[in-house]
């Protein structure tokens, strides 16, 4: 998939509306930063990624970063935060910035060009949101401060593209997964437990490539709500070097998860054991409608990150006979995937099925059932309220 075919796919007030509740993981493109002007960056095509929740907001009042829930009744659809990890961090495993709009291209407008003026007004509006209040950055990363820079102007300049207004200078393709309030809460609650060390100064951070980047956080938030299972860290390198998640992969592993799963099959399920506990415990299943791909290209008019190359961001796989990029293509090629009215037919004509399907008389298949019918009328009703014949 070429920069040419990626294809703007914001989300819209429509998918925050029937799903206030949701996350979004980013797998986000290597970035090059044109030389000349402020810190002279770039990084690899292993890429990086952020993780969005909408229906969670910042604790100001702690000064340091700490989630907490939208309640119902405070419009969770309108507020969000993105999530963020970063090498630079000394006293945080990840920072949050809220607002999707700002995550995603800082103080642009939709379709401004960025210029030197709005990549200025960016890291202004950016220290004034106080992303890194509370926040210490590795001493050993300002002996590369330009002259003349403060430590706080410096730390702002080498966080662009990566934990704010990423799409200054990098491609996104997000994978968007419907929650609820409970799944949510035990999003935040990981979060900010995995945080609490560092805050306390009962540890000092330190990213690891294969133990402790970007995608573990990610991934493991997720599991947190019963997605998938946890992925481990703290493994040996080597043992860990072998198989490790990398932002691309988990991208296409979290559409297929959300999408693909044998909704239709209770003993299938039923023998997925996360699937088996997200039901037992939520009531709910890692699949379901909502799961949607979003692809959006860097800023194209571009005064400060070279975007005219192609930008690079490579799967954990086999580059021969891997799966990663035929499902990749799969994904994008399919509307079902990326158009919300087509999600919602495909899993409205899933439910049908799956309210034909039966088991034995047994506590799983008891809340599958309950679970099926629900959520076919909660489908049924979302297709009404966008004007579609269920």
């Amino acid at each position: 998939m070429g920069k040419a075919d990626i294809a703007l796919a914001a989300p819209g007030t429509a998918y925050q509306d029937l799903f206030p509740y949701h996350a979004e993981f980013c797998a986000l493109s290597e970035f090059r930063k044109k030389p000349g002007f402020g810190a002279e960056l770039s990084s690899g095509m292993g890429g990086h990624a952020v993780l969005y929740l909408n229906g969670v907001r910042l604790d100001h009042a702690a000064r340091y970063p700490v989630l907490r829930l939208c309640a119902p009744d405070e419009a969770p659809e309108q507020h969000g935060a993105g999530i963020s990890v970063n090498e630079h961090y000394r006293n945080a495993n990840w920072i949050a910035v809220e607002g999707r709009d700002f995550l995603m291209r800082g103080a642009l407008a939709e379709g401004e060009p960025l210029t030197r003026e709005s990549y200025a007004r960016t890291q202004a509006r950016a220290q004034a949101m106080g992303i890194f209040e509370g926040v210490e950055f590795h001493p050993h990363l300002f002996r590369d401060k330009p002259h003349g820079m403060s430590d706080c102007e410096y730390m702002y300049e080498i966080s662009v593209a990566s934990d704010y207004g990423v799409r200054f200078g990098r491609d996104a393709f997000c994978a968007r997964v419907p929650l609820d309030h409970a799944r949510m809460g035990a999003i935040v609650d990981y979060l900010n437990a995995l945080n609490q060390p560092y805050r306390e100064g009962r540890r000092i951070y330190n990213w690891k490539i294969f133990n402790n980047n970007c995608v573990h956080v990610g991934h493991n938030a997720l599991a947190a709500a019963g997605v998938w299972a946890p992925w481990p860290t703290g493994q040996s390198p080597m043992l860990a070097a072998f198989k490790f998640p990398v932002p691309k992969n988990t991208f296409v592993d979290l559409m297929l998860r959300a999408n693909d799963l044998p909704l239709e099959d209770p003993q299938a399920l039923y023998q997925d054991r996360d699937a088996r506990a997200a039901l037992l415990r939520w009531g709910a299943l890692p699949v379901g409608p909502g799961a949607l791909a979003v692809a959006e290209p860097a800023v194209a008019r571009n005064e400060i990150y070279d975007v005219a190359r192609r930008l690079r961001l490579i799967f954990y796989d086999n580059p021969f006979w891997g799966p990663y990029r035929f499902r990749f293509r799969r994904i994008f090629a399919d509307p079902r995937y990326t158009d919300l009215r087509a999600n919602l037919r495909h899993f409205a004509a899933r439910y049908a099925a799956a309210r034909r399907a039966k088991g034995p008389h047994n506590p799983f298949n008891a809340r599958y059932e309950a679970h099926i019918a629900l959520a076919a009328a909660q489908t049924e009703a979302m297709l009404t309220k966008l004007g579609e014949t269920p």
